[in-house]
């Protein structure tokens, strides 16, 4: 994993209204709700765009056989700093070491073995947020009873039921790269326009069924300054509210970001906490990819001019799980 160096240049943030009202909310439900798409037992969501062809043609992109991990490292020295929602960074425990074996320990088994185990929430790194993960009011994707999800886990719209479809044709959108800089800078917010003028840029369509990964430069920045700061929760540059519509009418079949949560903080609204999280989710029904690692693909889709290429990122298959912590490949 290549490590970022200061100095970076940003892009300075625009002045965004926080005009999202729960009226808004309500409206831009109403325009974008996908419920029923793929019948009333559905729990897949948008993730039925992936076609077997597409997989096919995704499969065709590998020209170099290169491959790009997209995770980052899961250890103490992670994102979760501030904790927000209970969070916290992986703990990692030592069962059986190597100590252990040389001191004669473990002799009276016949072997000499080191073990372990790793205690985390499962969205504290890298990871993908399940559509059981945010409710619309009483309501999860596909219409389902938020109460579904009780103490035991989701009986609906858990992240176990994704675990063979997390394979498709991935789209890089280089967003700080395309406007001349390292990194975005907090409360910068992409809109429609940004998004479309990328890939104009870039030469590369967005299509349906497509894992749009999009680059902020945020997680480089903290890195560089060896600082998460308020990664988690805090201040980020991400995706406006009307970018609901634009990931609604692409009919693409994930959206994932290099930030703690995909849309612009501060957000527009004073009466929701993460307004664009209650629309795609649960309304739309896609699967969303968090605290992505972007640098190495960036710096070899810059080089190359190549954004596209085969993505593959399947989930632990915890049954009952809202999300799952993940180490998705890109593969050219």
């Amino acid at each position: 994993m290549g490590k970022p160096t200061l100095p970076m240049k940003g892009v300075p943030k625009r002045p965004l209204k926080q005009d999202v009202t729960l009226q808004t909310l309500e409206q831009m439900a109403a325009r974008v709700k996908n419920w029923g798409r793929w019948g009333p037992d559905d729990q897949l969501g948008t993730l039925n765009f992936v076609t077997p062809e597409d997989i096919r043609k995704a499969a065709a992109l590998v020209k170099k056989g290169k491959s790009y991990a997209l995770g980052l490292d899961f250890n103490s020295s992670g994102p979760q700093r501030t904790g927000w929602g209970g969070r916290f960074n992986p703990i990692h425990t030592m069962l059986a070491t190597g100590t252990d074996a040389v001191a004669g320990t473990q002799d009276a088994g016949k072997i000499r073995y080191a073990d372990d185990m790793v205690s985390m929430p499962l969205q504290c790194g890298t990871q993908w947020d399940a559509l059981g993960h945010i409710f619309y009011q009483d309501r999860m994707w596909n219409g389902y009873d938020a109460r579904l999800v009780d103490s035991t886990g989701a009986k609906k719209n858990g992240i176990h039921k994704t675990r063979d479809r997390m394979v498709g044709r991935g789209v890089l959108l280089d967003i700080p790269r395309h406007l001349g800089g390292d990194y975005l800078e907090d409360g910068f917010g992409i809109g429609n326009a940004e998004l479309d003028a990328c890939a104009r840029a870039q030469g590369v369509e967005v299509r349906r069924g497509d894992f749009v990964i999009v680059r902020t430069g945020q997680m480089e920045h903290c890195l560089a300054q060896g600082d998460w700061g308020a990664y988690a929760a805090g201040d980020a540059p991400g995706l406006r509210f009307e970018t609901c519509e634009w990931i609604h009418g692409k009919e693409i079949a994930a959206i994932c970001f290099d930030t703690w949560g995909c849309e612009v903080r501060p957000n527009e609204s004073t009466e929701a906490f993460q307004p664009w999280h209650w629309i795609i989710i649960p309304m739309v029904g896609i699967t969303m990819g968090e605290i992505f690692y972007l640098k190495d693909l960036a710096d070899d889709c810059a080089a190359d001019k190549v954004y596209d290429f085969l993505f593959c990122g399947p989930p632990l298959p915890i049954t009952g799980a809202v999300g799952s912590p993940i180490n998705p490949m890109a593969i050219k």
